[in-house]
């Protein structure tokens, strides 16, 4: 970013402060200077004259005779240049001017014509091609309005000061401006800010008159404000305006366009103005792009776009990619006489990822994708009506056009005075602490030996305590802090209990093919309805945040269900077949509200997928996990009250009647609040009094030595009967010499009668001693068969 001193001095008071010493301050309070560059040129005799008459050479017809009046005098100048008039005010180069590229001028004879001087353009004063405007690239620079004959050249374009040039990081976008590092100046030198007092003196008609409407992708563009300027007249800018312009690197158009830059360049907001008589519904509506539709931008390069862009449109055709490039169809024109401005917001991830998908990196976007506060778009539209009124450029309408739903509002960050001077090895008293803060804008009370401070909603960086004292440490200069040694008690680095049981868990997990995800701890109060949590249910003592990012991230979670079912409608959508994800995580349960004390911090383990499984497939996951850490006699009972479950497929753990969590499917009426069209199956399970009767022992012992004997029997029984219950009978009747019981079938049809259903297990038998005989498997089986028939009146299938 490039920093014209003499345009920083406008809004703080650094007139005693040398170049050098400004740049190496702000560098130590964390703004790094790449370079400085002089404005002065070594321009030397070049002054403004006045054309008072333009000749035709006779002995040369790519030639003119100007008659040149400097003031004390009227000087004879041949030229070529071709956008010369009378009365045009032009740099005049003297005999014996010097000039940026060495040139020394002298008397000079062109076909018999004597020339006592040379007209300059503004590449032989020694501006970049880059920062030109195009009207003055080819002939002569004529200057803008009368000034003084005789004034010297680099007065009258303020060649003179320096522009320091800055690296911002990405978490500054406060700072790619004028004003932002205005702040940093001030802040640095314990000086105050002058910041432009915005008024507008005269409004004319009503923008409704004009818009018929604005609409906006809610989700994508944080917030949409217009203004209006009408009887336009494009020319060209005054010339300080372009000075300022060129002097930041950037290429004067015209009069509206400058405008904006100017704003942009001063308050760190990208505008855009758009011809309004060129958009034909007269409305503007923010919209995803449809995937293949194209946009020529004003660049005149044809872009294809996807869904994942944002657009503005007229409500038919596209007039500009947001936040990046606007249209060529709807650009500003000599003949545009009506002026829409747009100071808007949008989604920083979006704009950054349009920006590289279309290769297409902007001043918008470089600005857009790092985020910028939301309350910046109405003060920058503002400012430009003023300019525009300032400078003639056009008449301001009356009213506004403001969309603007989730305000940014100022936060509060708490910080501690210990904790401040013991990460900074300091000892700062807390006046000269809240001084410090005070500086930068960021007003700070104290109380109960505390320090509030509220945060402005333009430091998007500022978000935790740690930062705040890093703010602390900067404006005081940590090369100001004297070095002290590490202070405190080393222990040996070993896992916590819970921490291991959660490997083994995620070991267990990750091996049937289960993927570990995260989450975010906040989600939206609506997310209780979409799983249709009563309103009663504790579920719903939620937390409210009280500076939420958006309605979305407003409360802290009580359950993870809605977060794994988010994720699994979303994969669903984008079209993945199946998904088996897991997340061990944090539910926070406050122990009263309002809050008076820290919440209670429980730990759950969420299960959930979709595709080629069925119940029993989610219930063997959670067997195995259980089995892995220890945990052995659970029963699952059926569990048909819980209305975000579907109530014939879902069971709860218990285990020593106690209940460890719930599985099954979830309902079909919760599936179709997350737009998944398959049947959907989530575990919820209490990690914390898992991890409590967890039993990591291994006992191993040898590999069999003798062969086993398998048995499948299959029984009809009443549907209401629970496979768990008939597995207890199999293994109450097993005499220690069944291995294993497997289900491997369960059944309902036309040869079962009605009210019935056919359940089939496989029986491992093994003794660890001996061969087993048929003769002592078949008696086990038998009375298997008969307590099952005793007990539910079961039938032998055959």
């Amino acid at each position: 970013m490039l920093l014209p001193i003499k345009w920083l001095k406008e809004y703080v008071n650094i007139d005693d402060i040398d170049s050098k010493v400004l740049a190496d301050k702000l560098t130590l309070s964390g703004s790094h200077v790449e370079s400085i560059i002089s404005l002065d040129r070594g321009i030397e005799n070049v002054v403004v004259g006045k054309i008072e008459k333009i000749e035709k050479h006779n002995n040369a017809d790519n030639l003119l005779i100007i008659m040149v009046d400097i003031g004390d005098e009227v000087l004879q100048i041949v030229t070529g240049a071709k956008n010369l008039k009378e009365g045009d005010y032009v740099p005049v180069a003297l005999i014996g001017a010097k000039l940026p590229n060495g040139m020394h001028i002298d008397k000079t004879n062109f076909r018999g014509v004597d020339s006592f001087g040379m007209l300059c353009s503004l590449k032989e004063l020694d501006y970049n091609d880059n920062v030109i405007p195009k009207y003055q690239r080819d002939g002569i620079f004529v200057l803008d309005k009368e000034y003084p004959l005789g004034t010297n050249i680099e007065e009258v374009l303020g060649l003179y000061g320096e522009i320091i040039e800055f690296e911002i990081t990405p978490n500054r976008p406060d700072c790619l401006n004028i004003i932002g590092m205005a702040r940093e100046t001030a802040a640095t030198f314990n000086r105050e800010v002058k910041l432009p007092e915005i008024k507008i003196d005269n409004e004319v008609e009503d923008i409704n008159n004009y818009i018929e409407s604005i609409e906006v992708d809610r989700e994508l563009c944080n917030r949409y404000y217009a203004r209006l300027i009408k009887d336009v007249e494009i020319k060209e800018s005054p010339l300080w305006l372009q000075t300022r312009l060129m002097e930041a690197g950037v290429r004067p158009i015209n009069n509206m366009v400058d405008i904006t830059n100017y704003v942009m360049l001063e308050l760190g907001e990208p505008l855009h103005a758009f011809d309004l008589d060129k958009l034909r519904n007269n409305k503007i509506v923010v919209r995803r792009a449809k995937d293949g539709e194209k946009i020529i931008t004003i660049d005149n390069v044809t872009r294809e776009l996807t869904n994942s862009n944002l657009l503005i449109t007229d409500g038919e055709n596209p007039i500009g990619i947001a936040g990046v490039m606007g249209g060529l169809d709807s650009e500003i024109t000599d003949d545009t006489t009506t002026v829409l401005i747009e100071g808007a917001n949008f989604n920083d991830r979006s704009i950054r990822l349009t920006s590289k998908e279309l290769n297409l990196r902007t001043e918008a976007s470089s600005r857009f994708e790092k985020g910028i506060d939301p309350n910046l778009s109405e003060i920058a539209a503002e400012r430009v009506c003023q300019l525009v009124e300032q400078i003639g450029a056009g008449k301001v309408v009356k009213g506004k056009i403001d969309i603007y739903e989730n305000v940014r509002e100022e936060k509060v960050i708490e910080a501690r005075p210990e904790k401040v001077n013991g990460l900074l090895g300091s000892n700062f008293t807390i006046d000269e602490m809240v001084g410090y803060l005070e500086r930068l804008g960021l007003s700070t009370s104290v109380v109960d030996n505390r320090l509030n401070v509220i945060i402005p909603t333009y430091r998007l960086d500022l978000e935790i305590e740690a930062d705040l004292i890093e703010e602390i440490g900067r404006i005081h200069g940590f090369h100001n802090i004297a070095a002290q040694p590490l202070e405190g008690v080393l222990t040996r680095g070993v896992k916590s209990y819970d921490k291991i049981v959660a490997d083994e868990a995620k070991i267990a997990l990750q091996g049937m093919g289960l993927n570990e995800v995260m989450t975010y701890s906040f989600i939206s109060p609506k997310a209780y309805d979409k799983i249709k949590v009563e309103d009663d249910n504790e579920l719903r003592n939620y937390i409210e945040l009280m500076n939420p990012l958006g309605e979305d991230y407003s409360v802290m979670r009580t359950t993870l269900i809605p977060n794994m079912l988010e994720l699994l409608g979303r994969n669903y959508n984008y079209g993945v077949k199946e998904c088996f994800a897991y997340e061990i995580g944090n539910v926070f349960i406050p122990k009263q509200l309002p809050l008076r004390e820290l919440p209670s911090e429980k730990q759950r383990l969420s299960i959930g997928a979709y595709g080629h499984i069925d119940f029993y497939d989610i219930k063997e996951v959670v067997e195995i996990i259980f089995e892995r850490l220890g945990i052995k006699d659970l029963e699952f009972l059926p569990e048909k009250d819980n209305p975000t479950f579907h109530p014939n497929r879902t069971a709860a753990i218990i285990r020593n009647g106690k209940r460890y969590g719930i599985l099954g499917e979830i309902h079909p009426d919760v599936i179709e609040n997350y737009e998944i069209g398959t049947r959907v199956y989530v575990a919820d399970l209490n990690f914390d009094s898992i991890v409590k009767n967890t039993n990591l022992e291994r006992k191993y012992k040898p590999l069999p030595k003798y062969p086993s004997i398998v048995r499948d029997i299959a029984v009809v029984v009443d549907r209401d009967v629970l496979v768990g219950d008939l597995q207890k009978i199999i293994i109450k009747n097993s005499r220690d010499l069944i291995e294993d019981v497997k289900l491997f079938d369960v059944y309902t049809g036309d040869q079962i009668s009605e009210g019935k259903k056919s359940i089939a297990f496989s029986i491992t038998y093994r003794s660890h001693d001996r061969t087993l005989k048929d003769d002592e498997v078949n008696d086990i089986q038998e009375k298997i068969i008969l307590e099952l028939k005793n007990t539910f009146d079961a039938e032998l299938r055959a």
